[in-house]
């Protein structure tokens, strides 16, 4: 009989993480961090990266040590238990406007400043639909995303 904890990991191979929308104690993408955290320590991850270039401006805004976040996530705790953990072990400390004013500004957050990001952004979403003018941010990129590549129509 193994020692390791028995976690609840989403089959990512099977449905995406929760929307970058999600917010667990405010946070916007801490949810899809957890998901993909899960799948990756059970082998489930599929596609989905922990850790990805999304997933850093989480951990710069709270300075998190995303392997020592793993290892909570390994340890089989739930998403309560590790919102507690983060607000603990988060070395920059948040207030709960900051935590609102940032979630709120990168759910908004679109391709701004050069031309190749501008570009690179308009071809990605071409890759899912021709005529969606309603995609706007990276958020709303990521949706699309996930639910074009799980069988959604775009």
């Amino acid at each position: 009989m193994s020692d390791l904890p028995k976690i609840s990991a989403p089959d990512l191979t099977k449905r995406p993480p929760r929307s970058p929308h999600c917010r667990l104690g405010g946070y916007v993408l801490l949810h899809r961090l957890l998901d993909k955290g899960r799948a990756t320590v059970a082998g489930t991850n599929g596609e989905f990266k922990y850790d990805a270039p999304l997933d850093q401006h989480l951990k710069d805004f709270l300075g998190l040590d995303f392997s020592a976040l793993k290892e909570q996530l390994a340890a089989g705790k739930g998403d309560w238990e590790i919102l507690e953990w983060v607000n603990a072990h988060a070395p920059q400390k948040r207030a709960a406007w900051e935590i609102d004013a940032w979630s709120t500004f990168m759910a908004r957050r679109g391709p701004a400043g050069d031309v190749e990001t501008l570009q690179y952004f308009a071809e990605y979403v071409g890759k899912f639909s021709k005529d969606r003018e309603d995609i706007k941010t990276w958020f709303d990129l990521v949706d699309l995303d996930d639910h074009v590549t799980f069988g959604g129509k775009p």
